[in-house]
C-alpha cells in the first residue's frame, strides 16, 4: 500500500554507498541487524511479551496510586497522618542570618531549633461553602482548638481563581511542636448551619482523616477525586506566565502527534504505525519510569506534566519516521528489481527481512548517532548542579530515549515486518478479487495474484517472513488486527479488574513496582502562592520582637461537608510485610515478584480472574503463534508464473518416456487409463490416438494432463498445447492443409499456459512472437515514459520517437481526464409502447435511479453506477449504464450489475411484464464505431497537449509551424468531415493504439472506438500548440491480456501493473493517459512529414530497392523520408 506513495527521490544515504563505511559504523550496524532480525523472526513473540511488560509496568504504577492510602498502615479511620499532610511543606527562615528576608530553608530534618521560634502556618479550604446551598463554613472562633495549642488566625492568601471559587479558607499560626495535636483535634469540624435534633450530622470532614474505601468504586473515585483536587490546586497556585507555558507546550505536544500521524499517513499508513508509535513511546516512559525510581531518584507529578510535553515537542517522531520511509523504500526498491529482473529464481527475491535489514544498514548508525547525542545532553543536565527538578528530569529522559532507541528496533521494527505481510496480503486479495469481478476464474485469479505476491508465494523468502500462512482468507488481516488489540485490552482489563477485588490487606501485601507510586507523592509548594499574607503577618511579628524565626508552610488542608459514617471503617487488619524504600539499589526484583504473585493467588475471586485469562491467553497465542505453520495442499494453490515454477522444480517429479520404445498399449487399456483419470502416464502418441478417436475432446486436453504426481501445472499445459497440434495435423478432415502444424515453427514451449487456460484463450497450440519496440522517452505529466509498442510496421516505433523528442523539447505533455466510466446498454422489451414509456420515466426518475444503482452497485467492490440514459424504439427500451469499474476495463464487471438491475427492476418494482432482449443491445457501443462514443465518451476521455517551440518544429521536425496548422485543418478536419467520419478527425491514431494495446494486453478489438481521435493545431505566438481529443480510450489493467507474462512486464515498464493500492483506478487513468500522450506524439510526427511535402519522394525512395519489400504507408514514407534529409543535409 504504502510503497507506492514514497517519493521517489534519490535518497542521501544513497549518494554515500560508494564509500566504504567507517569500523564504527559496520561495528553498530550489525549489532542493530542481529537484534532485529531475532525480532523480526518472531514477531507475534516480540509484540506480546513487550506489550505485557508494559502492561505489568503500568498496572503496578495505577496499584501503587490508587491504594496508596490503603497500604499506609497509619492511615485508620479517625486518626490522622501528620507526616502525610507535612509531604510537600516548605521551611522559610527569618532574621539576622538572612538580613531579614525570608529565605527557604529546607533539608533541615534533625537540625536543633533551640532559641528558634518554629511556628507552623497551615491554611483550611472549605470547598463549596460561599456556594447556594445551606452549608456555612465555620468560623475561626468556631473550631474545636485545644487550649494548649497556642493557635492564632491569620488573614489566608487568595489565588488566582479567589473571585470565582465557592470555596472558603482559614489560616492559622502555632508552635511546630503543636501540629500534631492541633490536627486531630480540628479533623472533625461541626457544620454550624446543621440541626442539632436530626440523627447524625453531616460535619467538615478533613479530606486526609477519612477512612480507606473499598471495592472499585470508593478506591477509584477517591483517587480521582484527590487527583482532581490537586490538579485545581496547582493550577490556582499557579502564574499567569507559568499558565500560559504550559498550555503552549501541551498544544505543541497534540500538534506533534497530530504531524506523526500525517507523517504516516503520507507513507501509506492512516492509523495503525503511528498508533504504534505512540504505544512504543508511552513503553518507553514506563519501563524509563520504573528505571528511576528503582534508583531512587524522585519523580513527582508536577515534573512529569512539566517536562513530557517539552521532550515530545524537542525530540519529536523523526527517527520512526525516518525508519518507517526507509523500510517502505527499500521494500519497494526490493520489488521493483524483482519485477526487472522477472524472478527467475527464488534466490534473487528479497525477504521482507532483507528490506528490514537494508533499511538498518541505510539509516541505522544515523539514528543511533542522534539517540547518543540527545542522552549525552540529557546526561550531562542530570550531572549538572541546577536545581528545581532538572537534574531528575533530565535523568528519567535519558532513560526514556535508552528504552525508546531499544524499542524502536525490536517492538517497532516487528511491527513494520507485520506491515509488510499486510500489504502483501491485501495486495494478493484485492488483485484476486478485481480478477474474479472481471469474469476470471478463482484458480486462474489466484495464480496472478501469487505471482505478482513479493516475495513469491512459496518461495523461500515467503516461506521466511510469512506470518499469516498461505491460508489466506478477506478477513485474515482484520482479524489479526482484533485479535492484537482485544488480547492486547484483555490482559489489560483483566489486571485492571483485580485490583477492586483486593481488600487492604491484600494490596497492601502487593509489594511489586510499589516504588512507583511515590510518583504521585505531593509536590512542593511555593509557600509565598499559598501564605503570602500569613507569612506578611509572622514578618511583621518577628521583626518587632527580633526574633529568629523558621516557618513552615504546610500545603493547604482541604475540607468536605459529609456524614462522618459514610468515610469510618474499623481496620484492623494489618500489613504482611513492608517495604524498606532505603534498599532500593540492594533487593531483588524477583523475589518480590514471585511473593506478590502468591498473595495474589491466594483471593479466590483473583484465582478466577487468572485462570481465565490464561485460558484466553493460550487459545490467543495458539492462534497467532500457529499462524505461519498453515498450510494447504491442494492442486489448483500451485504457483502459476514460470518464475514459481521454477521453485516448484525442487520437487522430484518421477521420470517417464512419453515416447517409448515399447509397443503402444492396445484401445482397451489407454480407454481404462482415461476412464481411472490417469491419462497423464499414457504416452503422447497414445494420446493422440485417442484424441483423433474422439475419447479426449480437444477443448479438455489440459484438464485429462493435470496430474501434480506426475509433473506441474506449467508442464502439463505445455504437454496437452503439444498434442493438440498433433491432433489438429493429423485429422483426416484438414491434415492436407494443416499437416505441417505439428512441426512447424509456430513455438509452443516455454509459456506460461495456465494463465491462459481459462481466461485468455481456448483450444491453443502456441504463441505468436510479435516484434515489440519502445518508443521515448516520453515526457508525460513531468514523469518520462518509454512506450512499448507491438507492431510489424516499420518505422511506426521511430516516428513516434521522433514526436516525443519534439514533444520534449517543449517540456513535454500535459493530459487531461475529463471522463472515466464503461457503459453497457441492454435492450429490453415490453408487450405495449405505453408500458415501454412508462419504465422509461420511472428509470429517469430519482426513484428509479435510486434503486437500480443501489442494485447495480451491491455485485461489485469497484463499480459504481455514475448515470442512466435511456432511449425508445417502439416497444423496446435501450438502457445505457454508465460505470467505474476500477483498473479492469470492465466488462464482465459491468454486465453483473446490468442483470442484477434488470432483476430488481423486473421482479420488484412492478415491471414484471418486461423481457431482457439482450444485456448488450449495442448501445453501449462496444467494438464498433458510434456516435453515442464520441459525445458521451465511454472508458476513459482524455485530452493531451503539447506546446512544441517553433526552432524545435523546423530542426527537429523539418517543417514549418503555419504549415502544420494548414494541413491539419485541411486533412484531419475538413477531409474527415467531408467523408462523414465519426471519430477519425485525425492522421493514424488507431496505428499507435493498436501497436500499444497489443503490447500491454488491452483488447485489441476496442481498437475502433479507442482510435476516436480529433487533433488540433494552432499557431501560438509563433510556437505550435497540438493536442488530441480521445473520449473512448477502454483500457485496464487487470484482467483479460494483462495477466499475461509479457504483457504484464509491459505494464511493469509503465508502473502501472495490476490495481492501485490506495485508489482503485488510477492505474487504468494513467495508462489512458499515456496512450493519449503517445498518439499525441504519432499525430505530430506524421503530419510534420506531411506537410514537409515529402510524401511522394519518400515512397519512391522507399521503394527502389528490386528485392520484394513490404507495401509502403504513409507512415513509412514520411519517416523514412525524414530520414533522407536528415543525411543528405549532413553531406
Amino acid at each position: 500500500m504504502a510503497t507506492s506513495l514514497i517519493t521517489r527521490k534519490p535518497r542521501p544515504a544513497e549518494a554515500k554507498s560508494d564509500a566504504e563505511p567507517g569500523w564504527l559504523k559496520r561495528q553498530v550496524t550489525g549489532v542493530l541487524q542481529s537484534i532485529s532480525s531475532q525480532a523480526c523472526q518472531h514477531p507475534i513473540h516480540t509484540i506480546v511479551v513487550i506489550a505485557l511488560l508494559a502492561s505489568t509496568t503500568y498496572v503496578g504504577l495505577l496499584e501503587g496510586s490508587l491504594f496508596d492510602s490503603v497500604r499506609n498502615p497509619r492511615n485508620i479511620a479517625g486518626q490522622v497522618d501528620v507526616d502525610t499532610l507535612l509531604q510537600g511543606s516548605r521551611n522559610l527562615r527569618l532574621g539576622e542570618s538572612t538580613s531579614w528576608k525570608w529565605q527557604v530553608d529546607d533539608g533541615l530534618a534533625g537540625r536543633d531549633y533551640t532559641g528558634v521560634n518554629h511556628l507552623a502556618l497551615t491554611t483550611f479550604i472549605f470547598s463549596d461553602s460561599l456556594s447556594k446551598s445551606s452549608s456555612v463554613a465555620p468560623a475561626a472562633t468556631e473550631l474545636p482548638i485545644p487550649s494548649n495549642a497556642s493557635a492564632h488566625p491569620v488573614p489566608y492568601t487568595p489565588n488566582l481563581f479567589s473571585p470565582f471559587s465557592h470555596d472558603s479558607s482559614l489560616a492559622f499560626t502555632l508552635p511546630f511542636d503543636r501540629v500534631p495535636e492541633f490536627l486531630k483535634a480540628v479533623q472533625e469540624i461541626p457544620d454550624p448551619s446543621s440541626d442539632e435534633d436530626d440523627g447524625e450530622q453531616k460535619k467538615w470532614i478533613m479530606r486526609a482523616a477519612r477512612g480507606p474505601a473499598y471495592g472499585s468504586g470508593g478506591a477509584i473515585k477517591l483517587w480521582l477525586t484527590d487527583a482532581w483536587g490537586s490538579f485545581v490546586d496547582l493550577i490556582k497556585h499557579a502564574e499567569t506566565i507559568d499558565i500560559v507555558i504550559m498550555t503552549l507546550g501541551y498544544l505543541s505536544m497534540h500538534l506533534s502527534f497530530v504531524s506523526l500521524f500525517f507523517s504516516m499517513r503520507r507513507l501509506g499508513s492512516n492509523f495503525w504505525l503511528a498508533a504504534t508509535v505512540l504505544f512504543s513511546g508511552v513503553f518507553a516512559f514506563l519501563f524509563g519510569l520504573l528505571v528511576t525510581t528503582k534508583l531512587g531518584v524522585a519523580i513527582n507529578v508536577l515534573l512529569l506534566s512539566e517536562g513530557l510535553p517539552f521532550l515530545v515537542v524537542t525530540i519529536g517522531f523523526e527517527k520512526p519516521i525516518i525508519l518507517t520511509r526507509a523500510v517502505l523504500t527499500a521494500a519497494a526498491d526490493n520489488r521493483r528489481q524483482g519485477a526487472r529482473a522477472g524472478q527467475t529464481s527464488s534466490s534473487t527475491t528479497k525477504s521482507i527481512q532483507d528490506s528490514i535489514q537494508t533499511a538498518i544498514k541505510e539509516q541505522g548508525f544515523e539514528i543511533i548517532r542522534d539517540y547518543c547525542i540527545e542522552i549525552a545532553i540529557l546526561i550531562a543536565g542530570a550531572a549538572s548542579g541546577v536545581q528545581g527538578g532538572l537534574r531528575q528530569f533530565c535523568f528519567l529522559a535519558a532513560w526514556i530515549l535508552f528504552f525508546d532507541c531499544v524499542l524502536l528496533f525490536t517492538f517497532y521494527t516487528t511491527i513494520l515486518c507485520i506491515k509488510l505481510e499486510i500489504n502483501r496480503i491485501k495486495r494478493h486479495i484485492t488483485l484476486r478479487k478485481a480478477l474474479e469481478e472481471d469474469g476470471i476464474t478463482y484458480r486462474v485469479a489466484e495464480n496472478v495474484a501469487s505471482s505478482s505476491d513479493w516475495p513469491l508465494a512459496g518461495s523461500e523468502s515467503s516461506n521466511k517472513t510469512s506470518i499469516f500462512g498461505r491460508k489466506l482468507r478477506s478477513s485474515s488481516v482484520r482479524r489479526f488486527k482484533i485479535l492484537m488489540v482485544g488480547g492486547f485490552v484483555l490482559v489489560n482489563v483483566v489486571n485492571l479488574s483485580t485490583i477492586p477485588f483486593r481488600n487492604s490487606s491484600q494490596v497492601a501485601g502487593l509489594p511489586l513496582l510499589s516504588r512507583v507510586s511515590n510518583v504521585f507523592a505531593p509536590v512542593p509548594i511555593d509557600p509565598f502562592k499559598v501564605a503570602e499574607n500569613g507569612l506578611d503577618s509572622i514578618y511583621v511579628s518577628a521583626k518587632s520582637q527580633m526574633m529568629e524565626t523558621v516557618v513552615t508552610v504546610i500545603p493547604p488542608i482541604k475540607y468536605k461537608l459529609e456524614y462522618p459514617s459514610v468515610h469510618y471503617a474499623a481496620s484492623g487488619e494489618s500489613r504482611t510485610f513492608d517495604i524498606e524504600y532505603t534498599d532500593q539499589f540492594l533487593d531483588a526484583v524477583g523475589g518480590r515478584v514471585i511473593e506478590s504473585l502468591l498473595k495474589s493467588v491466594e483471593d479466590p475471586i483473583i484465582s478466577k480472574w487468572i485462570i481465565a485469562a490464561l485460558t484466553l491467553s493460550i487459545i490467543l497465542n495458539g492462534y497467532l503463534f500457529n499462524a505461519a505453520r498453515w498450510s494447504i495442499k491442494e492442486p489448483e494453490a500451485a504457483p502459476a508464473a514460470p518464475k514459481v515454477a521454477v521453485v516448484e522444480a525442487k520437487k522430484e517429479y518421477p521420470k517417464i518416456d512419453l515416447n517409448p520404445d515399447t509397443p503402444k498399449r492396445s484401445s482397451e487399456e489407454c480407454e481404462a487409463f482415461l476412464k481411472e483419470k490417469r491419462a497423464a502416464y499414457l504416452s503422447d502418441e497414445e494420446l493422440i490416438e485417442l484424441s483423433l478417436r474422439g475419447k479426449i475432446p480437444g477443448y479438455a486436453l489440459e484438464k485429462t494432463m493435470e496430474n501434480e504426481d506426475l509433473m506441474n501445472r506449467v508442464d502439463a499445459f505445455t504437454r496437452a498445447v503439444k498434442i493438440r497440434r498433433a491432433v489438429i495435423a493429423r485429422t483426416p478432415a484438414t491434415s492436407a492443409i494443416t499437416s505441417s502444424l505439428e512441426s512447424s515453427k509456430l513455438p509452443y514451449m516455454d509459456y506460461n499456459y495456465t494463465l491462459v487456460h481459462g481466461a485468455c484463450c481456448e483450444n491453443v497450440i502456441g504463441y505468436l512472437p510479435l516484434p515489440l519496440g519502445v518508443a521515448g522517452p516520453l515526457n508525460i505529466d513531468g514523469q518520462s515514459y518509454f512506450i512499448p509498442m507491438a507492431t510489424t510496421e516499420g518505422v511506426l516505433v521511430a516516428s513516434t520517437s521522433r514526436g516525443a523528442k519534439a514533444i520534449n523539447a517543449g517540456g513535454g505533455a500535459v493530459t487531461v481526464l475529463t471522463g472515466d466510466g464503461m457503459t453497457r446498454g441492454p435492450c429490453v422489451g415490453f408487450p405495449t409502447l405505453a408500458r415501454a414509456a412508462a419504465a422509461k420515466v420511472w428509470i429517469d426518475s430519482e426513484e428509479g435511479r435510486s434503486i437500480l444503482t443501489a442494485a447495480f452497485n451491491s455485485t461489485s467492490r469497484f463499480a459504481r453506477l455514475q448515470y442512466l440514459k435511456t432511449a425508445l424504439a417502439g416497444t423496446y427500451l435501450y438502457i445505457r449504464f454508465k460505470t467505474t469499474t476500477g483498473d479492469a476495463m470492465g466488462m464482465n464487471m459491468i454486465s453483473k450489475g446490468v442483470e442484477k438491475a434488470l432483476h430488481v427492476m423486473a421482479t420488484e418494482c412492478g415491471f414484471d411484464d418486461m423481457a431482457t432482449i439482450s444485456v448488450s443491445g449495442n448501445f453501449c457501443t462496444d467494438k464498433k464505431a458510434a456516435a453515442i462514443n464520441w459525445i458521451d465518451g465511454r472508458g476513459k476521455s482524455v485530452v493531451a497537449e503539447a506546446i512544441i517551440p517553433g526552432d524545435v518544429v523546423r530542426s527537429v521536425l523539418k517543417s514549418d509551424v503555419n504549415a502544420l496548422v494548414e494541413l491539419n485543418t485541411s486533412k484531419n478536419l475538413i477531409g474527415s468531415a467531408m467523408a462523414g467520419s465519426v471519430g477519425g478527425f485525425n492522421a493514424h491514431a488507431s496505428n499507435i493504439v493498436t501497436a500499444v494495446f497489443l503490447a500491454t494486453g488491452q483488447d485489441p478489438a476496442q481498437n475502433v472506438e479507442s482510435s476516436s481521435c480529433i487533433t488540433t493545431m494552432k499557431n501560438l505566438n509563433g510556437n505550435l500548440q497540438i493536442a488530441v481529443s480521445m473520449p473512448s480510450i477502454e483500457v485496464g489493467t487487470i484482467g483479460g491480456g494483462t495477466i499475461l507474462e509479457a504483457q504484464s512486464a509491459m505494464l511493469d515498464l509503465l508502473g502501472v501493473r495490476g490495481s492501485h493500492p490506495t485508489n482503485p483506478g488510477d492505474n487504468a487513468r494513467q495508462l489512458a493517459r499515456i496512450v493519449a500522450a503517445a498518439v499525441l506524439a504519432g499525430e505530430l510526427s506524421l503530419c510534420s512529414a506531411l506537410a514537409a511535402g515529402h510524401l511522394v519522394k519518400a515512397h519512391m525512395a522507399h521503394n527502389r530497392s528490386a528485392a520484394p519489400t513490404r507495401s509502403s504507408t504513409p507512415v513509412s514514407a514520411a519517416v523514412s523520408a525524414a530520414r533522407g534529409l536528415t543525411m543528405s543535409s549532413s553531406k
